[in-house]
């Protein structure tokens, strides 16, 4: 009877398989190291994977070890992770390399049982031709990394909320318009180029005075929310506006939103032009309001 006793206390006691199962942020965190690793490495079989994974490279489902994993050659100096203990999301932006050129990478690893069930992944490749060429990527993006100051804390809701001004503003071509809560000095780094905020180097370095164009078509995803640092991790495809990004083409991007206080306080984004009709495939995290 005693030993009956014991042994229900114990099975009581347990915790239930699924929260042992689940990845905390230090999970989330080694797993993108793990993902990393094998990718400079160009061995997947050394990936945590559960069963078969879904693998999208630009939009576009590849096999595991194809596209990046033939080309990388090693890493770079910036990594920046987002990591969604609630959603099971382990986000990154990392920048690697390809020979002499950086290989701008956005990686998303839907986690399942502590393992890699999916893996979403944007490549925007720099030469020494493109347009950007990325001076702030060997070091924290300034303000991304900050605590969220006590009583500035915003619900996971709130937080997606205001990050979706964001791409309102784009929507109707203002962001006063919008409605965007910046922060004074919002601080923007755009595929490694301080391009709002101080250092830009513009004459319209504040968020407001900027001129931006209409992006009636513009579709936005959430991708992630890391609540415990304060970001909001979109994938948006600006939709058509002429020929803009290329002829035929949209920009992509994930980008991150410091956000709190009910502002947005510093912006990091990885982007790089694509069909217009590109989709995300892959589901939002969050509901987002057409």
């Amino acid at each position: 009877m005693l030993a009956a006793m014991v042994s229900a206390v114990a099975i009581t006691a347990s915790p239930p398989a699924l929260a042992a199962q689940s990845c905390d942020r230090a999970c989330l965190s080694g797993l993108i190291t793990e993902y990393v690793d094998a990718l400079v490495a160009r061995d997947h079989s050394r990936l945590p994977l559960a069963g078969k994974v879904k693998v999208t490279e630009d939009s576009r489902a590849i096999q595991l070890g194809e596209g990046l994993w033939k080309t990388v050659t090693g890493k770079g100096a910036f990594r920046h992770d987002y990591l969604d203990v609630r959603k099971q999301v382990a986000a990154s932006h990392v920048v690697l390399r390809e020979g002499d050129n950086q290989a701008l990478l956005s990686v998303l690893l839907h986690v399942q049982d502590r393992k890699i069930a999916g893996i979403e992944t944007l490549v925007q490749r720099i030469t020494r031709d493109s347009r950007f060429q990325p001076t702030e990527l060997g070091k924290p993006v300034r303000g991304m990394d900050d605590p969220v100051p006590a009583g500035k804390r915003q619900s996971r809701k709130s937080m997606i909320q205001t990050a979706l001004t964001y791409t309102e503003g784009l929507r109707v071509g203002s962001f006063i318009d919008g409605g965007t809560p910046f922060a004074p000095g919002t601080y923007r780094v755009e595929n490694g180029v301080i391009t709002a905020g101080e250092g830009c180097g513009r004459a319209d370095c504040d968020m407001y005075a900027q001129n931006i164009i209409l992006h009636p078509g513009i579709i936005a995803s959430v991708a992630a929310v890391d609540e415990e640092n304060g970001v909001v991790l979109l994938w948006m495809n600006f939709g058509h506006t002429g020929n803009s990004y290329g002829e035929g083409n949209a920009l992509v991007t994930f980008e991150a939103f410091k956000v709190w206080g009910g502002q947005i306080q510093s912006i990091n984004a990885f982007f790089k032009g694509l069909p217009v009709a590109t989709a995300r495939f892959w589901p939002s995290s969050d509901p987002v309001k057409d």
